[in-house]
C-alpha cells in the first residue's frame, strides 16, 4: 500500500511510542484540569486536540475524538449524542485515536468528577478486567476475535456489569491501517470473527491488537470505558 518496508522489531517500537505519547497526553490533560465541571464534551475535545499539537505536533487523529459524559457513556462509538455539558458529580471517558509520524495510537481512559461510589465503582472495575483480558489472551495462541469478545463479555456479567458494545477491539498499526486489514469482521474482536488473532496481515506483516472494555450500568444510567494495545507491552512491564 505504499509503505516503505520496515522491520517487525521497529513496527513494535513505533506503537509503543505512540501509545507511550498518548499516556503522556491523557496524563497532561488532567494535569492542566482539562476535564472539569461546566466544560462541554466539545470543548473538552478541542481542548485535548489542541494540547496534541502543543506537546507533539499532532495533527491528525485516525478516528474521531470521542469524549462522552453522563447519559452519553452509554451510547457506541458510532453515535453522536448531543453535546453535554460536564456536571459536578459525573463521569466522562475519553477516546483518541491520535497519530504519531505515521504511527496510530488508540487509547481510552474513564474519569469521576465528584465521589458517587457508583461512578468510581465503574471506574475501577475497567482497568483490571482490562488485564484479565490480556492474560487470556496470552494464554490461547489460537485464540480468534469472536472468543475474546465472548470472554471479556462473560467476565463483564459475572462482576455485575453488562457489555453492550459490538466490537471489544480491533486491529492497530501504520496509518491508514484500513487500507491494509480492510473492513472485515476479522479486523476486530467481535462476533462472527473466526480467525486467529495471531496471524499476518495480506501484506505479511504481523497483526497487533487495540482491547476495549466499555462497561455500562444501567441502574445508574452511565457506562466507563478503557482501551489500549492488547499485544504488545513496554519494555517496563
Amino acid at each position: 500500500m505504499g509503505k516503505p518496508s520496515i522491520a517487525e522489531s521497529d513496527r513494535v517500537s513505533a506503537l509503543l511510542d505512540a501509545e507511550a505519547k498518548a499516556v503522556s497526553l491523557f496524563d497532561e490533560v488532567i494535569a492542566r484540569g482539562i476535564i472539569a465541571p461546566g466544560r462541554s464534551e466539545s470543548s473538552v475535545s478541542d481542548a485535548v486536540r489542541d494540547l496534541a499539537v502543543e506537546m507533539f505536533g499532532t495533527q491528525r487523529f485516525w478516528h474521531k475524538r470521542i469524549v462522552r459524559s453522563g447519559v452519553n457513556t452509554l451510547e457506541p462509538f458510532a453515535a453522536n449524542p448531543p453535546d453535554r455539558t460536564l456536571g459536578e458529580d459525573d463521569i466522562c471517558f475519553l477516546d483518541f485515536g491520535p497519530i504519531f509520524a505515521e504511527w496510530e495510537a488508540d487509547f481510552g481512559r474513564t474519569y469521576v468528577l465528584g465521589t458517587d461510589p457508583a461512578k468510581l465503582a465503574i471506574r475501577d472495575a475497567l482497568e483490571p478486567l482490562w488485564h484479565r483480558g490480556r492474560e487470556h489472551f496470552e494464554a490461547d495462541p489460537d485464540i480468534t476475535g469472536e472468543q475474546l469478545y465472548d470472554w471479556v463479555v462473560g467476565r463483564a456479567r459475572e462482576l455485575g456489569w453488562d457489555f453492550t458494545a459490538a466490537i471489544a477491539g480491533h486491529l492497530v498499526g501504520e496509518f491508514p491501517h484500513k487500507q491494509i486489514s480492510g473492513t472485515e469482521i476479522t479486523s476486530y474482536i467481535a462476533p462472527g470473527s473466526t480467525t486467529p488473532m495471531r496471524r499476518a496481515d495480506p501484506t505479511g506483516r504481523a497483526c497487533h491488537w487495540i482491547l476495549e472494555v466499555h462497561l455500562i450500568d444501567h441502574e445508574g444510567n452511565f457506562g466507563g470505558f478503557f482501551e489500549q494495545l492488547l499485544d504488545l507491552r513496554p519494555a517496563a512491564e
